[in-house]
């Protein structure tokens, strides 16, 4: 990615919320201080259903969102997800014909390991990725779906870089709880204060790679 060319973020959204949930909406925002940030939809939710569909489905959507981010080009495109959205961004980088054509990638809340019964860890998406395709992990310490010690784990076996962002006291959507930001004596814009400036330094990284 040139020093001089600022990126284009693709902001992909978690399972139980669309583009225009205020979460999205507030990272869009803080993330355009960064690039062009152009959250989209996963089809499911277009069609105003609530369960997801099933993955290769949702890697299809996601490639046409990426693919309508034309003309930018090949390599300066960064993939940012909430959750779900940050898992099939990493299974999008490994399609055919999606080699050099992401910068990096940036993943609000992993779910490594899934929620309910199954307890299924999704690691085989990360060991796979390409090295050219750094990735920054942002994870809270009280979420279930991203338990550190199995990050620290996978991270081992990863043949890319990777960076791990860790919002003590954060849920899986990176929020704190009151009782734990009047104890740290911040509050919840300070916590996405330092997200966002570890976001930033991970998106210069990609610049010094380039």
């Amino acid at each position: 990615m040139s020093s001089d060319t600022p990126p284009a973020l693709l902001l992909a959204p978690g399972a139980g919320a669309g583009s225009d949930s205020a979460w999205m909406v507030a990272w869009a925002e803080r993330l355009r201080s960064l690039g062009r940030v152009e959250p989209f939809d996963y089809r499911y939710r277009l069609e105003g259903r609530k369960a997801p569909d099933r993955l290769p489905k949702l890697i299809t959507r996601h490639r046409e969102a990426f693919d309508q981010l034309a003309p930018t080009p090949p390599g300066k495109v960064i993939l940012v997800g909430k959750s779900m959205g940050s898992r099939v961004g990493c299974h999008l980088t490994l399609q055919e014909g999606m080699a050099g054509r992401v910068a990096g990638l940036i993943c609000f809340g992993y779910p490594l390991k899934a929620a309910g019964k199954s307890g299924k860890i999704r690691d085989e998406v990360l060991v796979g990725l390409r090295p050219e395709t750094p990735i920054l992990f942002v994870q809270g310490t009280k979420d279930p779906m991203g338990p550190l010690d199995l990050f620290a784990e996978v991270r081992e076996r990863m043949q890319t870089r990777s960076e791990l962002h860790v919002v003590e006291g954060g849920n899986h959507s990176l929020q704190c709880g009151k009782r734990f930001l009047k104890q740290a004596e911040l509050t919840q814009d300070d916590v996405d204060d330092r997200i966002l400036a570890a976001v930033a330094t991970f998106v210069e990284s990609l610049r010094s790679d380039a």
